[in-house]
């Protein structure tokens, strides 16, 4: 690590565009005053953010390293810390984070912190990351690069563990996370920074078809008996068949399901694993959509339906748990209609919705590679 003469050292945020610049720029506010309370010494540190995409094109770690290294020679950087939201392997397993003492240069890998307290267990990887590689043990005339072990990033409750590093390698300090609980960890953060909930407005037609659907259902008398009659179990059936439907309907139509041209295990897997975040990714989405349509549905229930005339046609007393089970009914009817407005939605509204920036951008590489056939 190369240590600057006004006694400052200069940290470099290189991020992905998008989910990891936000969070760089969140760090860039916070990440000075916790650096230098934990160094002692009174020392200071200066945090800069770059944002530039610096994994496009790429997805094997070795390139992405070698681009971050060569970006911070060509700085006055003391300390390069890159951010992407794209999930990265080493020899099988899912990086979380990997440190190069000897070029002062660190990459995480922002998915593999899971979906929970996302910006927190960033903010504490960054730190320990640049502490590691700030260190005066770390680098100097002792030896060589001796490594830090990144406590307070590892617990016994997360499935983090150091990685064997090859002799070849530039990087001397490696953690990843493997197994089902690293799986899921990874999946999970690949939806948070996909940010499901953005979906709802870029689903703007197929809404509107949805509440046309639920404001007509909800006067029909037929709709009335049957809600009545179902059931808990089947009502649980249908929200659930109308929700498959949608997310089905979305993912099809509008050519989300991704297909790798390499043939490969690793592949394999990354494309398991993209296909997955897709599918929970609208799948939150459409849940979002559902809860505001019963919502909506109940409120217009309280207003439209009358007691007597809702006796007179089903031969039962309305009661409050009608309103309940008559909305949860329509808007499962609802979700089905939505599902058809669907497919009046442009597929770039759906896909800039349903992904983040960077995945937007690797698909479009795909579909490039693929010639001018979509991915599907």
């Amino acid at each position: 690590m190369r240590e600057s003469s006004q006694g400052v050292t200069v940290v470099a945020l290189l991020a992905d565009p998008d989910a990891p610049t936000e969070i760089a720029r969140y760090m860039a506010r916070v990440l000075p005053a916790r650096l230098a309370d934990e160094s002692g010494r009174g020392r200071r540190f200066d945090v800069e953010v770059v944002s530039e995409p610096f994994t496009a094109g790429a997805e094997d770690l070795s390139t992405v390293t070698r681009r971050i290294m060569d970006r911070g020679r060509a700085e006055h950087w003391d300390i390069v810390v890159a951010l992407t939201d794209l999930p990265l392997y080493s020899h099988g397993r899912k990086l979380v984070v990997e440190l190069s003492h000897e070029h002062g240069s660190a990459l995480l890998s922002l998915p593999s912190l899971g979906g929970m307290t996302f910006r927190s267990r960033a903010l504490r990887a960054v730190e320990e990351a640049v502490l590691s590689l700030a260190s005066p043990r770390a680098t100097g005339a002792e030896g060589p690069p001796r490594r830090q072990p990144l406590g307070r990033f590892t617990s016994r409750l997360a499935p983090v563990h150091p990685d064997p590093i090859g002799e070849e390698e530039t990087a001397d300090q490696r953690y990843v996370v493997s197994g089902p609980r690293g799986y899921l960890r990874v999946l999970g953060g690949m939806v948070r920074a996909n940010r499901p909930w953005r979906l709802v407005p870029g689903l703007s037609k197929a809404l509107a078809a949805a509440l046309a659907t639920g404001a007509v259902a909800t006067v029909d008398s037929t709709i009335w008996s049957l809600s009545g009659a179902l059931g808990t179990p089947r009502l649980v059936v249908a929200m659930v068949g109308s929700v498959a439907l949608m997310i089905g309907w979305l993912i099809v139509d509008a050519n989300l399901w991704d297909r790798s041209a390499e043939d490969s295990p690793e592949a394999r897997k990354r494309t398991a694993l993209y296909n997955a975040s897709t599918v929970v990714t609208v799948g939150v989405g459409v849940l979002v959509c559902y809860a505001g349509l019963l919502v909506i549905n109940l409120v217009w229930a309280l207003f439209i339906l009358n007691g007597q005339v809702f006796a007179s046609v089903t031969r039962t007393p309305l009661h409050a748990t009608d309103y309940w089970t008559l909305s949860w009914f329509v808007a499962s009817i609802a979700t089905v209609g939505g599902a058809l407005g669907s497919g009046l939605e442009s597929d770039e509204a759906i896909r800039a919705a349903a992904y983040s920036k960077r995945e937007q951008e690797r698909r479009r590489m795909l579909e490039d590679d693929h010639g001018d056939q979509p991915v599907t």
